[in-house]
């Protein structure tokens, strides 16, 4: 075989590579607006199972899944400084809110190393700023609001 000399055209594995191409640039930014659209989904996820519990007054798993603990019981010396008796005022009947009964989950963005998330709790129209942390997925009030 010398150098001048060409394999056959193949019109059948030409089309497949075409039609690969095709999908893998018709794919890419189909994935990148699902990932962009979803990527703050688990911390949304979580706010949005703590405030379920919350409107069950389910206040144990509530304080749970704010501390991101499921055996806080077992240690309660490590929650001393926002212990369940002050999650209780703050987040129970007696609350700023009152009785939670609903809530809607208005914007989330991606800030340093968590997700601000905002929330209309029973439809105020200034909304709740919750920070979840990324790694631990810890739930707590937000240091910054977001303007939207």
């Amino acid at each position: 075989m010398t150098l001048l000399d060409a394999k056959p055209y193949d019109a059948r594995k030409a089309r497949m590579r075409r039609n690969i191409l095709i999908g893998i640039l018709i794919a890419i930014p189909i994935i990148a607006s699902f990932s962009w659209y979803f990527w703050n989904w688990p911390e949304e996820h979580r706010v949005n199972r703590f405030f379920h519990a919350v409107e069950t007054k389910n206040y144990a798993e509530a304080f749970a899944l704010w501390n991101s603990d499921p055996d806080w019981q077992q240690h309660l010396d490590l929650y001393k400084t926002y212990n369940y008796g002050q999650f209780e005022s703050d987040w129970g009947p007696s609350s700023d809110y009152g009785v939670i009964t609903s809530h809607k989950i208005l914007v989330s963005h991606q800030y340093g190393s968590g997700v601000v998330i905002g929330v209309s709790v029973n439809g105020r129209k200034t909304p709740l700023f919750l920070w979840v942390e990324r790694k631990t997925k810890t739930i707590g009030f937000s240091p910054v609001e977001l303007h939207f």
